[in-house]
């Protein structure tokens, strides 16, 4: 006579329940945990990435410090808080003004394109880009960051205020690659028109926003080094 094998013991939903909550409840945890405690590193791997973009952009700065520019303000970062754009001041081992960096954004071909731009009081241009971030297409797209043809129009970019000192005299646009004729238009690269554009955008957009204020407010800038404590 053959045996019957018995039947497994059936499992209540509220039990399964039970598991798959507490399940998700330590994996939340962990997760949680995982980011507190790898914050601090990764927040300080980012002052670093910026601390040597800053001085890519600015070579001539052996120090920097950081700014808050709001709509007609210009004040030390930690003053009343960080509601604006920050901007850094590099200066030279005498504490002169060489220049300051920016960043600026704009959508290129597939995402948004992150740019470090370093710009001028005295020439009042742009001398200097770095790529923060592209996901463009690699081989056409990412030459921004390593075409020296590009890259030379970032040297003297010409980002002059008009007479009444409010915004650009002209904007900085993009145009096809050798039609370049103005000291403020970008000569795109070839085949990579789209992302050329979206790095003139994005120095346009910044530039009209923060060298108005930076020209008017340049000596909180200048006297920094002397009231540095």
């Amino acid at each position: 006579m053959n045996s019957v094998a018995p039947l497994p013991p059936v499992v209540s939903s509220r039990h399964m329940l039970a598991t798959l909550g507490i399940t998700a409840l330590v994996s939340g945890m962990l997760v949680v945990a995982t980011f507190e405690i790898t914050r601090p590193r990764i927040e300080a791997n980012q002052r670093q990435a910026l601390e040597q973009a800053v001085l890519r952009v600015l070579p001539a700065a052996v120090t920097h410090r950081s700014f808050v520019v709001t709509a007609d303000q210009l004040r030390p970062l930690g003053s009343g808080g960080a509601d604006g754009v920050i901007v850094h001041a590099g200066y030279d081992r005498d504490g002169k003004l060489v220049g300051i960096a920016a960043e600026a954004t704009a959508r290129g071909y597939q995402d948004v394109i992150r740019l470090l731009y370093a710009y001028s009081p005295g020439c009042e241009c742009i001398s200097a880009i770095h790529v923060l971030r592209n996901n463009d297409t690699p081989g056409i797209g990412d030459k921004i960051a390593t075409d020296p043809a590009f890259l030379a129009n970032f040297q003297t970019l010409a980002a002059r205020l008009n007479p009444e000192r409010s915004t650009l005299a002209h904007a900085i646009i993009t145009v096809r690659h050798g039609k370049k004729v103005e000291a403020w238009e970008i000569d795109a690269i070839s085949g990579a028109t789209v992302t050329s554009r979206a790095v003139g955008k994005a120095l346009n957009d910044s530039a009209q926003v923060l060298v108005p204020v930076v020209q008017r407010r340049l000596t909180v800038l200048t006297r920094a080094p002397q009231e540095a404590p």
